[in-house]
């Protein structure tokens, strides 16, 4: 998100002599994504942010491949991944290409005994259940039901859970992850048309700023291996950063949905987007409002990509059987629409509740041994007459 964000302490000029009261230096770090093309953020560490004392082990976290060539449209029930205390080990794949991983998870506990550290991928995390307090070296965020946390790659994190009742639909993202670029002005500015604006994001709003040192253990992902990292300072010895690189939280609640006449096409629903996938965001609207409408989604064809559907509340019109973390995948190459019955179901009604977060990849998904524990393997037949 372009938007610059400034907390903390900072000098009056970058990459100048910055000093603590007892006349040492502060060390400034720059904190960049596309080399030295994309956006930034300067920030001022207590002690050197470079002091890797001990790498103790390394493993890997690589999705298991069930079925790399995949035609077959599934749904998978989603609060049947059961939960797990570490926040690392409840993380499970279910889908994934070279662009994303999507991932499901029900923490338990907190990250109490750990840093980490995604160098792989940016992460947006969406909070189905549970709060509490998203910790970063660049600021911390307080999170609850319906919230998006965007965590650019490199952010070292911690996440703060308020009970154990917790469930994260995550998408890991190889590419930068931004707001559509049809909803910016050439200033980087929201337009008036978009379905949200700078005032529904959530910026970093506190530091912890600790000058200690000592042993620190950092989880490191890279290359879908965890390297286990002790570090000799605290991570968290920010003073203070500006620029436009850093986490924030978007609520889907805060979502404005785009209506019309007649049906309208999945883009008016979309939240973010990279070069490789987009996501959206399906919200409580009114349908549309043509004397003869169809508020159902008409039949259409997935050639060019696959498109995964996770829902989140309320009675989702186009399906039949479906429940609160339930995912639907539905693979390219052949047509889907809406379930039989459900068309002539939805005419003449007004509104829908609905909450669901939809994920359209331009490369195929590939379903893993964690998906198929959860699959439904008679979903493909459900838009036969009499199914489901």
């Amino acid at each position: 998100m372009p938007l610059y964000h400034k907390l903390g302490k900072i000098p009056p000029k970058r990459h100048t002599q910055f000093r603590k009261e007892d006349g040492s230096l502060y060390s400034e770090q720059l904190f960049g994504t596309i080399g030295f093309d994309g956006m930034y953020s300067n920030s001022y560490h207590e002690q050197r942010p470079t002091q890797v004392k001990e790498i103790k082990k390394q493993y890997s976290v690589a999705p298991k491949i069930a079925k790399k060539n995949n035609m077959q449209s599934y749904r998978f029930r989603g609060f049947q991944v059961a939960p797990e205390k570490d926040y690392l080990e409840s993380r499970k794949a279910v889908l994934t290409n070279s662009d994303c991983t999507i991932i499901l998870a029900a923490p338990q506990e907190s990250q109490d005994h750990y840093f980490y550290k995604n160098t792989d991928a940016d992460e947006l995390i969406f909070i189905h259940k549970g709060s509490g307090k998203l910790r970063t070296h660049l600021g911390n965020l307080d999170f609850k039901y319906g919230d998006y946390l965007v965590i650019p790659r490199g952010m070292i994190y911690k996440m703060q859970f308020d009970d154990a009742d917790n469930r994260l639909f995550i998408v890991e993202s190889r590419r930068p992850i931004y707001t559509p670029k049809r909803y910016r002005n050439w200033f980087g500015q929201l337009l008036e048309h978009s379905p949200f604006c700078e005032r529904d994001i959530r910026k970093p709003y506190e530091l912890e700023t600790n000058d200690e040192s000592g042993e620190f253990l950092m989880k490191v992902k890279k290359g879908d291996e965890i390297f286990d990292m002790v570090y000799a300072s605290h991570p968290f010895d920010v003073v203070g950063y500006d620029g436009y690189n850093y986490p924030y939280a978007f609520s889907i609640h805060d979502f404005e949905p785009i209506t019309g006449r007649i049906h309208q096409p999945p883009p008016v629903h979309q939240t973010f987007e990279t070069d490789a996938f987009v996501v959206c965001s399906f919200v409580p609207r009114l349908y549309d409002y043509h004397p003869k409408s169809i508020p159902a989604p008409y039949n259409h064809s997935n050639i060019d990509s696959d498109e995964v559907l996770y829902y989140v509340d309320g009675d989702f019109m186009s399906r039949n059987d479906v429940d609160a973390g339930h995912i639907s995948l539905h693979p390219a190459g052949i047509p889907h629409g809406p379930h039989p019955g459900s068309v002539e179901r939805s005419i003449g009604k007004v509104r829908t509740d609905e909450l669901a977060v939809m994920v359209d990849t331009f490369k195929p998904l590939m379903v893993t041994e964690e998906a198929l524990k959860i699959a439904d393997e008679t979903y493909y037949q459900s838009w036969l007459d009499g199914k489901h």
